[in-house]
């Protein structure tokens, strides 16, 4: 959080609500450090809108905070839904979370509390932290509970964005949210932490595909490495690199997803073996201090949210950027995002191109 609880006292804070327990407990901290509360929802068309809205009502009748209803329906269908849909059939295995906070939860939501509330900050239930100021710059950090750290879906953010946040969560573990919550009178107990793809509900990526985006699965050739064509598949969208399961091809050892050609329309297959690999393009590299640190950098970074951060060296490449790790890593994937920590601190991210 850029604005310690020590200096929010007064402050008009709005709060991004969901009806979960993290965005409501952030709610109910803020407000008993004394800020100015308000609670805001996005409507994005969700399948679940009119419960979800519900239960945020309640939660904000609760605290007695104002509630404001914001409908970010078309530019999330188009920043993030259609980018979703547009990379799985262009071969890659895309995070629309991180492209969300990016562009409507950080991006239109931000901008909308700040003009048309008079918000000095807008606060989410990220278990990440903020530190810094106008003049020395802003800072993302983890959150200190490892198993709930959120900074990797925050990686694309801004100098800007960062320093009109606010995660209150931030210097909690997940237990200890919950403790708050009892104490606050919030009735969650332990509930299930919500889906990471809000939009997909009950649906598998390839029914959403399917009805969102309905005709442009295509059927293909499986190819080794070599080029041979050992079977068929039904889209390339039903797959992603390192997946095992479902591709029908026995034999003595599993084969696996090695990548997707979408200019060849095939899926190509390989071994254990095939899945490893030390450099890592980008196709581009955003750094949140808001400028390149000199160049090669030595960082750790995390191809994936759950993936273990590994040392590795930044240099640039093309326009985008390249990543050498010191170990091999496992099923590097297209579309994914490769996000550069120093310490606790998040440097930057770049998409994965290969």
């Amino acid at each position: 959080m850029a604005e310690s609880f020590d200096t929010i006292q007064q402050k008009k804070i709005v709060v991004a609500m969901s009806g979960g327990v993290d965005s409501s407990v952030a709610a109910a901290l803020l407000q008993r450090r004394g800020a100015q509360v308000e609670g805001v929802f996005m409507a994005l068309a969700q399948p679940d809108l009119a419960e979800q809205l519900q239960r945020v009502r309640q939660v904000a009748d609760f605290l007695k905070i104002p509630l404001t209803v914001v409908d970010l329906a078309e530019p999330f269908q188009r920043l993030v839904v259609d980018y979703f849909s547009a990379s799985y059939f262009a071969g890659k295995t895309p995070n629309p979370c991180v492209v969300c906070n990016r562009t409507i939860k950080c991006g239109r939501l931000l901008e909308q509390v700040r003009k048309n509330l008079g918000a000095e900050l807008l606060a989410t239930g990220h278990y990440a932290r903020i530190n810094g100021d106008v003049t020395t710059g802003y800072r993302l950090l983890q959150g200190v509970d490892p198993q709930k750290d959120q900074s990797y879906f925050l990686g694309l953010l801004s100098q800007e964005q960062l320093g009109q946040l606010c995660f209150p969560l931030g210097g909690y573990r997940k237990g200890e949210v919950y403790t708050l919550a009892a104490e606050f009178g919030l009735a969650f107990g332990q509930t299930p932490e919500s889906q990471d793809i809000c939009f997909l509900k009950e649906q598998s990526v390839a029914a959403f595909l399917a009805s969102h985006s309905p005709g442009q699965g295509r059927p293909g050739p499986m190819l080794t490495l070599q080029g041979e064509e050992i079977g068929h598949h039904a889209g390339i969208h039903h797959y992603t690199v390192g997946q095992r399961r479902g591709l029908g091809l026995p034999d003595a050892t599993p084969w696996y997803v090695v990548e997707l050609d979408p200019a060849r329309n095939a899926v190509v297959v390989g071994k254990d073996a095939d899945l490893w690999q030390q450099e890592v393009l980008l196709s581009s590299a955003h750094w949140l201090s808001g400028q390149a640190p000199p160049l090669p950098c030595v960082c750790m970074v995390k191809i994936r949210s759950r993936h273990p951060a590994s040392q590795a060296e930044i240099s640039q490449h093309d326009g985008g950027g390249l990543v050498k790790f010191s170990q091999p890593q496992r099923a590097v994937t297209p579309g994914q995002f490769a996000v550069f920590y120093q310490g606790e601190v998040v440097l930057g991210c770049g998409e994965i191109a290969k």
